[in-house]
């Protein structure tokens, strides 16, 4: 593949599986549009143009030509400076890595992440929340967000990787937004009543069945098996942790079991004084999951896949798995 065309294959499989639907996404990019109109000649001239056609700033190519060409990926959920040295090692060794794919972003992905947390209050209205105060609610989140980014060295992998030469790109809303997908239909289907059955929907699962094996499955917490988990909300995507006022929003709503990734302390507090149970599913073996569906993609044209950084791997097309078993090269 071309990194052009890895990069616009995140792209579109995120929106296909993004919350808001694909008219929602429509509605958001003629925003971005209208804003960017909207600035003085001195802001457009660093605008970034894929503002305008891209939904998620947190995916996008930090280095390497969009014609490239990746026959060999090296993924991770954080691929930091370390990583790209890896990558860096590898190539000595024989392994012929072209890119650096990484989850979590880096640079301008980062210190932007909170523009994709407005997906939130998207969510929550399917729940019943009202628009208007989940919008005033997750941007009030997002300035703190954006507060606690704005002093990060967020360009170090970045750097490292142009010195070196190596391609580099991210796409973490996407796939998370893949998590949140599969995860919802696969609620619906099973359709718990009490969180054992919660626990055993994602123990079917392979990569958080792995994770526990590791230490690091699915927890309930303090919570007793047998308690019904009544309406179960995923929450699995929008760049990070929503505001802790938004657990009573979801509480008048009905929501009974919350099954993320993590959860804050604040939020956990705040989940128990409204009697909503907390499935910690796990945050690697969540965005192993979504990044394994990107991987797949990637894989059916060609490319082969190093998994490193917490990613746990799963193929699930059996056509594939047959290539994966076969070594990149075997480091001297």
């Amino acid at each position: 593949m071309k990194l052009r065309d890895m990069y616009e294959t995140a792209v579109r499989v995120g929106i296909q599986a993004d919350p808001r639907g694909q008219e929602g996404v429509r509605r958001y990019l003629d925003q971005v549009r209208e804003q960017v109109d909207k600035l003085p000649d001195y802001l457009k001239q660093i605008a970034d143009p894929e503002d305008v056609t891209n939904p998620f700033s947190d995916t996008r190519i930090y280095v390497g030509e969009d014609d490239a060409d990746v026959t060999t990926l090296l993924a991770g959920i954080d691929m930091n400076v370390g990583e790209i040295l890896l990558a860096d090692r590898l190539r000595e060794k024989g392994t012929p890595v072209d890119a650096v794919y990484t989850h979590h972003p880096e640079g301008w992905g980062l210190s932007k992440l909170d523009s994709v947390m407005s997906v939130q209050a998207d969510i929550w209205a399917r729940l019943g929340v009202p628009i208007q105060a989940g919008e005033r609610l997750i941007n009030e989140r997002r300035k703190a967000v954006r507060h606690r980014f704005m002093p990060l060295n967020a360009t170090q992998a970045i750097d490292a990787a142009r010195l070196l030469g190596i391609p580099f790109f991210s796409a973490h809303t996407p796939t998370d937004n893949l998590v949140y997908s599969f995860l919802t239909r696969s609620f619906d289907e099973r359709d718990p009543q009490s969180l054992e059955d919660v626990r055993k929907v994602l123990f079917d699962i392979p990569e958080y069945r792995i994770a526990a094996t590791q230490g690091s499955g699915p927890s309930l917490g303090d919570s007793a098996p047998e308690s019904r988990c009544g309406k179960v909300f995923v929450d699995m995507t929008g760049g990070t942790e929503g505001p802790v006022e938004a657990i009573e929003q979801l509480a008048h709503k009905g929501v009974g079991t919350i099954v993320c990734m993590h959860m804050g302390d604040e939020l956990r507090k705040a989940a128990d004084e409204h009697r909503i149970h907390i499935v910690i599913a796990g945050h690697m073996a969540s965005d192993s999951l979504g990044i394994n569906l990107l991987l797949d993609e990637y894989q059916r044209q060609g490319v082969r896949i190093i998994p490193t950084s917490g990613l746990i791997r799963v193929c699930r097309d059996e056509a594939l798995k047959v290539l994966e078993e076969q070594p990149a090269a075997v480091p001297r």
